[in-house]
């Protein structure tokens, strides 16, 4: 069984920072706002958004833990450990909030470096994590503007992960191949 909003809210006050704890009602809302405006069902976006980084201030010893003994990583994740939250929030949406749907599993999972061939609710919150209007205000207008514009959707995330590898690029990260495949594959719609 789920537990309660209120339940969730308590736990991620506990556990997270006040500016993440702000980022994930942000994010909650934004997705809130997307499903409607995509016609998907906007309160399983909004817990979503809500539950989407849970697990991101988790000590090290315990994100490890999860990711050694309890998660899959795709190719290339283990590679940045700064997404390694959104695999151990899967995790933590199943112990610790009962979470069991499938989608709302998936769209946490992928949150951070996305896949080819996303739902839409997997889209939405990915979005949403990226230009919620709380913390990141500049983001939300900047693309806002294409939402308005057929596939707009797809535009947005394309400029998300655009200004993404640029930004790897520029401070000498390494690229996961599936960010690059993902960017090719939305490049062709």
């Amino acid at each position: 069984m789920v537990c309660t909003i209120e339940y969730i809210n308590n736990w991620l006050k506990a556990n997270l920072t006040q500016e993440r704890y702000e980022h994930s009602l942000g994010t909650a809302e934004c997705a809130e706002y997307l499903a409607k405006k995509y016609g998907i069902n906007p309160q399983k976006a909004y817990f979503a958004g809500l539950i989407h980084d849970c697990a991101k201030c988790l000590p090290n010893n315990e994100m490890q833990n999860i990711i050694e003994n309890f998660v899959t990583l795709e190719c290339g994740e283990s590679e940045n450990p700064k997404t390694h939250h959104a695999p151990a929030g899967v995790y933590i949406a199943k112990t610790q909030f009962g979470v069991e749907d499938e989608e709302i599993l998936s769209a946490i999972r992928w949150h951070t470096i996305g896949k080819i061939d996303m739902t839409m609710l997997e889209k939405i919150v990915f979005l949403a994590d990226k230009i919620e209007e709380r913390t990141r205000p500049k983001e939300c207008t900047e693309l806002k503007h294409l939402l308005n514009e057929e596939n707009g959707l797809d535009k947005a995330i394309l400029v998300c992960y655009k200004n993404t590898i640029k930004s790897l690029v520029d401070r000498e990260l390494t690229i996961c191949t599936q960010t690059i495949d993902i960017y090719n594959s939305l490049l062709k719609k």
